[in-house]
């Protein structure tokens, strides 16, 4: 009896010492709150370039029971598609979250998508070249009926654009162990075309265009610090 209740109070004593050591590891200090705060209606310019806002077409709008969940996790959401002088059509769609610990992580096309109903193929991991860098980025299609929809999407997790998966958790690892948590942003570009590399490429263009008129700090908020 005397060892079983001695086993008993050490069993307690490890799970005392397990929750203190949980709670002092876990990071409080949100990064956001040292930012200056951001505003996506205002960063993101309602024409650049050859590119101009198509209040015609808005881009894929979700479910009541998702759009819940998004509020929960985001901060901040923008959703437009923009039209060029050859009528060639982009759809942008960017979230911001204060938050971006384990609990509250970004929400990805692939399970967006999914929950409307399209079938999701063709998913890889890429590069997109910018002006300011190398972005690591993901690329996916979105199938519904005649809908095909080729994405090309990025996460930011505190300074630094990572793809999603490995790379984000341990992201957020390294904030995590400097006690911080990081905000984070998904920007997601998309455009209706049967044909894949020219989706794409459109894709890309429009991106660099974007970035060429961002402010620098702003830019950063967008992409992180890309590697030359």
């Amino acid at each position: 009896m005397k060892k079983s209740l001695a086993v008993s109070v050490a069993m307690g004593i490890l799970m005392v010492l397990s929750g203190a050591l949980t709670m002092a590891l876990t990071p409080t200090n949100k990064i956001a709150d040292l930012k200056e705060k951001i505003d996506l209606e205002m960063i993101v310019p309602a024409k650049f370039g050859n590119w101009k806002i198509d209040e015609s077409i808005i881009p894929l709008q979700v479910d009541a029971e998702t759009q819940a969940k998004l509020d929960k996790i985001y901060n901040q959401t923008l959703s437009r598609t923009y039209v060029n002088s050859l009528g060639e059509r982009v759809m942008l769609s960017i979230a911001y979250g204060g938050d971006q610990s384990d609990n509250l992580a970004v929400h990805k096309p692939e399970v967006c998508y999914y929950a409307q109903g399209f079938e999701i193929t063709k998913v890889f991991s890429d590069e997109l070249l910018t002006q300011y860098g190398k972005l690591p980025i993901k690329r996916l299609m979105a199938i519904k009926g005649s809908r095909n929809e080729p994405i090309t999407y990025w996460v930011t997790v505190g300074d630094k654009a990572v793809l999603p998966g490995i790379e984000e958790k341990l992201q957020k690892l390294r904030y995590g162990l400097t006690g911080n948590v990081p905000d984070g942003m998904l920007v997601r570009v998309s455009s209706i075309n049967h044909d894949n590399t020219k989706a794409y490429q459109l894709q890309a263009a429009f991106v660099r265009d974007l970035l060429g008129m961002i402010k620098d700090n702003e830019r950063v908020r967008l992409i992180g610090s890309l590697d030359i």
